[in-house]
């Protein structure tokens, strides 16, 4: 079993984000490409100490990117959306 770390890398803050935390009580995450929604649910619980009820992913595309003639792309990443229960929150994002 990995460690909550090692499958959870960032909070993601957008504005999007942001609106989903204060609407619907749901947080984003960049995630472990292979973590499945179970492996993130738990890292999130025990992390930040909050009872977590959904879990959705969507994988997603590396951009391309362009420095003069040379063409390259940025890594292929993975997002997780968790909802939490209704009165948990996360400290982190408050105040943003």
């Amino acid at each position: 079993m990995r460690e909550p770390h090692q499958i959870i890398h960032r909070p993601i803050i957008t504005e999007k984000g942001t609106e989903l935390k204060d609407q619907v009580n749901q947080y984003l995450f960049e995630v472990a490409r292979d973590a499945n929604k179970i492996e993130i649910k738990r890292a999130v619980e025990s992390l930040f100490r909050v009872k977590v009820l959904q879990v959705r992913t969507l994988s997603m595309k590396g951009k391309k990117k362009r420095v003069g003639r040379s063409v390259g792309r940025t890594p292929d990443w993975k997002k997780a959306v968790a909802t939490l229960k209704e009165g948990d929150s996360i400290e982190f994002f408050e105040g943003v």
